[in-house]
């Protein structure tokens, strides 16, 4: 929140000086570092601070698969979220081509290439996107446009996955979800929320006013030029796991179905997880599984940087390989496997313990108490043999 409203800010002072044209938007870029005052701060704030927003995202993305929270009842929950992530996505590319530099220029040209695949439409859907036949001043315009329009619809989504998240709950780490173990917000969360921000901000400054051009391109720093391809084009560097996907796959269709599909997986996953514990503390085969794609996500994004060579595509088809095992097998049958190895460890302990806890409950509380300390019990009970697990 704090990233994108300081964003939003920005962007208006940064828009007063912008020129949405091909011919002057790289000189006003450089007006706006060399000639406006504080310039070169606000445009370096604006640029790293998408990747210290895509950082704390894709951390919050993982922390969501760690502790279950696309697990029943937080689906609705966990997909507008997944819209949210697409929508960053787009705003961030739009934004990335405003430079026009040369990478600017040919990410967005490779990018948006992409939808001639689609059968008949797709010629017509890129003359659209493109103001014509070629990447020209309309398709600037309308980078500029849509880089505007987008983060309102960001804050309608938020909007809904902060409603969503109050109507459910948030996930627990500390596995406590009958709310005998809640603490007031204030102070504990605040102090630990505002140690986070200071870390953050610590972070954030240091790349700002010491490495401002460490997480970009230096090819996007020269003049966006249409008769002279770049040696190598690589996007940002939040986008290279599925830039890596995309060439992994020898075929231009295969390649752009694998990189879309790479996402709409996150869609899929609550409805196919068949996991009891949400937490994934208490789940020993899918917490090695789960190191492994983080892995498999560091390597990707190693990859999508390295040029096209026979054992850098290797690599690459072998990691989506393991992402889509990852979510298309691992969600699912780890949770079922888990499952009857729990169902087979309680079915094997004493259950005279539950029988005569639960006689024992009858005849000392009414029924509403009875009901309560007995699931609360059975609850911990039950939690404890999973442990065992471990």
């Amino acid at each position: 929140r704090f990233y994108f409203s300081n964003s939003n800010d920005n962007r208006r002072f940064l828009s007063m000086h912008y020129t949405a044209n091909i011919e002057i938007a790289f000189k006003s870029i450089e007006y706006i570092m060399r000639d406006v005052p504080n310039g070169w701060l606000i445009r370096y704030i604006h640029a790293n601070g998408a990747s210290m927003f895509f950082i704390v995202i894709y951390g919050h993305v993982c922390r969501g698969l760690y502790y279950g929270s696309y697990i029943n009842p937080r689906q609705l929950l966990w997909c507008s979220g997944v819209v949210l992530l697409f929508l960053m996505m787009a705003t961030a590319f739009t934004g990335y081509v405003l430079p026009w530099g040369q990478m600017s220029l040919w990410g967005a040209t490779v990018i948006t290439s992409m939808v001639t695949v689609i059968p008949v439409a797709g010629k017509y859907i890129l003359q659209w996107l493109w103001g014509g036949y070629t990447i020209k001043n309309p398709t600037l315009v309308r980078f500029y446009t849509l880089h505007f329009v987008l983060p309102f619809l960001i804050a309608g989504f938020t909007l809904i996955h902060i409603a969503l998240l109050h109507k459910v709950g948030s996930s627990s780490p500390v596995k406590s979800n009958n709310g005998l173990d809640d603490v007031p917000f204030y102070p504990y969360y605040v102090s630990k929320d505002l140690f986070a921000f200071s870390v953050y901000l610590l972070v954030f400054s240091f790349f700002v006013l010491y490495y401002p051009n460490f997480l970009n391109h230096p090819v996007n720093y020269i003049p966006a030029n249409p008769m002279r391809t770049p040696a190598h084009v690589v996007p940002e560097w939040y986008f290279l796991p599925y830039y890596a996907i995309l060439r992994s796959i020898p075929h231009k269709t295969g390649g752009i179905l694998a990189m879309l599909g790479s996402l709409l997986v996150l869609f899929l996953i609550p409805f196919i997880s068949t996991s009891e514990p949400k937490n994934t503390t208490d789940r020993p085969i899918f917490k090695i599984f789960f190191w492994i794609f983080i892995s498999d996500i560091l390597v990707l994004t190693w990859v999508g940087q390295k040029p096209v060579r026979d054992a850098y595509i290797l690599t690459g088809q072998v990691a989506t390989i393991y992402y889509f095992f990852f979510f298309m097998v691992m969600i699912s049958a780890a949770g079922i496997i888990e499952n009857c190895i729990i169902a087979f460890k309680i079915y094997k302990c004493d259950k005279a313990k539950i029988s005569a806890l639960e006689d024992d409950l009858k005849h000392l509380y009414s029924a509403p108490i009875y009901m309560f300390y007995y699931k609360y019990i059975k609850y911990n009970f039950e939690l404890s043999l999973k442990y065992e697990l471990n």
